[in-house]
């Protein structure tokens, strides 16, 4: 076996809907059950809410309405992903959340014009691994930076 077989990164997996997506391990804080959601007057549709974890108010967004999906009822394998973006601690509600992997640069490829119907702009890359198929998200981009913003003006 090479020394030089490329970088990998460790990504979690989840799910929404039947596609699977990644985020840097490094970006997330932790992944919570579903816990009730304080409703938000004025928020945008994808955004749930508020929670209060471990004494931090964290704003929730539907990863399912960023992306324009339908929404779905909640499971028992429906998961809040915590994040930080831009200094901030955001909730992602997903489908599920399945792994984390070693994920080879190597076998990361930039982005098709459209993958199912999440935006491209969203999308940092797509892996191939085994038989399955890995969306790599850009936090950036699904929170951009006026949502960032907005959000901290209504819960910062």
């Amino acid at each position: 076996m090479t020394e030089y077989k490329g970088h990998a990164q460790k990504v979690i997996v989840f799910q929404i809907q039947d596609e699977e997506y990644t985020l840097p391990v490094q970006t997330v804080g932790s992944i919570e059950r579903m816990v009730p959601i304080t409703r938000v007057p004025g928020a945008r549709s994808f955004v749930k809410g508020v929670i209060n974890l471990r004494g931090v108010v964290t704003p929730v967004i539907d990863l399912r309405e960023r992306f324009g999906f339908e929404p779905a009822p909640e499971t028992e394998q429906t998961r809040i992903i915590t994040v930080t973006i831009e200094d901030m601690n955001v909730g992602l509600i997903v489908d599920a959340a399945n792994d984390v992997l070693d994920l080879q640069d190597d076998l990361i490829e930039p982005p098709p014009e459209v993958v199912g119907t999440v935006e491209a702009a969203y999308i940092h890359g797509v892996a191939k691994m085994e038989d399955r198929l890995f969306i790599l998200l850009n936090l950036e981009k699904v929170l951009d930076k006026e949502d960032v913003l907005e959000l901290e003006k209504m819960y910062g």
